[in-house]
Order: C-alpha cells, then structure tokens, then sequence
C-alpha cells in the first residue's frame, strides 16, 4: 500500500471514529457506570466487531446487502432493535450510577467484563452502516499491484486503533465531567439523555436504505 493512500485513510478513519455514533455512545455510558478503565472493555470488543465486519465486507456480505433487500432488512432490524434496546435500558436505569465510579465501589459487581466485550461486538456486528463503510471506503484506498489480504489488514486495524483511541477520549472526557454531573437528579437525566439518543440511533437506522430500494 502507498503510504499517500494510507495517509489518506488515516485522515478519513479519525473524522470518522471522532464522529459520535452508536459504539462512542456505548462507550460514555459505560464510563459512567463502571468507570473509564473497564468501559475500554466494550472498545476492544468494538474493534474486533470491525475487524470481523471488515472480513465479512472483503468476503462479498457487502454486496449481498447492497443487492438483497431481505438480507440488508433483515441486518438493519436487527441493529436498530439492538440500539433500542439498549436505549431503553438506559432510560429506565435509576439512581446515581456516578457513585460506581468511587474507589470503595466493587469492581465488576454491576457488569461483568464478558458482558461489556459482548456489547461492544454487537454493537459493531448489528451495524448495517458499518459493513457498507468498509465495502464502499476500502476499495478507493487499494493498491491493485498489492496483496489484497495485506492491504484489508493494514486499513481495518487502522481503522479498529482510531476507533478505540477516539473511545479512550471521550471516555476521559465523561470521567472529568463526572464531579459535575454527579447530583443524581442530573445522572438521572444523563440516563435519560442517552438512552433517548440510543433510541433515536436505533430509529435511524431504520432509514437507511441500501441501492435496491433507493
């Protein structure tokens, strides 16, 4: 690969991972209840979600979502159904979750580790968005006299190292404004808030529309 075109992409994949979305929304909440260190957790579940995405893309799912209205349906319900879920969750969850974040607060006695990797994969894998980026974006950064494999390697895990480090700033973000935000009335809303906003991710995702039915 040209190191101009991987220059390139690494320009595209920071305005892109600093982007809020779904798996940055994910990964704020879960600072806020268990804390920056284990919210890292669903990250790195996050980035192996896209690096099996990027293989499911570079096996061809990419153009069967683009071509299939049932399979694109299909993914598309299954993510926004996930977001709401998760939205709901939120939404409903009471109390100041700030308290988990004090030192005296047991480690993992709200979630477990498995639980926030889990998250962070399905959150990457229900994603119908994130199959169509790497179909449509990988291709215009390929060198053709190159190994393919090689190439799709070097840009997911480019991609995955962007996506975790713009996680770890706006996980430290949360964590420096968790003094202010730590009356309960105002965790409440921060509950409310960003559940809401999973709802509204989830919703969008049901706009989406792939070429067959545009």
């Amino acid at each position: 690969m040209h190191l101009s075109n991987w220059l390139l992409f690494c320009g595209v994949t920071l305005l892109v991972a600093f982007t809020p979305g779904p798996a940055v929304l994910l990964a704020v909440s879960n600072s806020i209840a268990v804390g920056p260190r284990r919210a890292m957790i669903s990250s790195l579940g996050n980035a192996l979600g896209l690096f099996m995405v990027s293989a499911a893309a570079m096996a061809g799912l990419g153009v069967v979502l683009t071509t299939s209205a049932n399979a694109f349906m299909a993914l598309k319900l299954a993510g926004a159904a996930y977001l709401i879920y998760l939205g709901i969750k939120q939404w409903r969850s009471r109390g100041s979750v700030f308290s988990d974040l004090q030192p005296s607060a047991a480690p993992g006695a709200s979630r477990s580790s498995w639980r926030l990797f889990g998250h962070g994969v399905t959150v990457a894998l229900t994603n119908p968005k994130g199959i169509l980026f790497f179909s449509a974006l990988f291709p215009q950064f390929l060198t053709q006299d190159a190994p393919i494999f090689q190439q799709f390697a070097v840009l997911t895990a480019t991609f995955a190292a962007g996506s975790v480090l713009s996680h770890a700033f706006y996980v430290f973000l949360a964590r420096m404004l968790k003094k202010q935000l730590a009356d309960p009335r105002r965790s409440q809303l921060f509950n409310r808030v960003s559940g809401g906003a999973f709802v509204l991710l989830g919703l969008s995702l049901l706009r989406l529309r792939n070429k067959t039915t545009a």
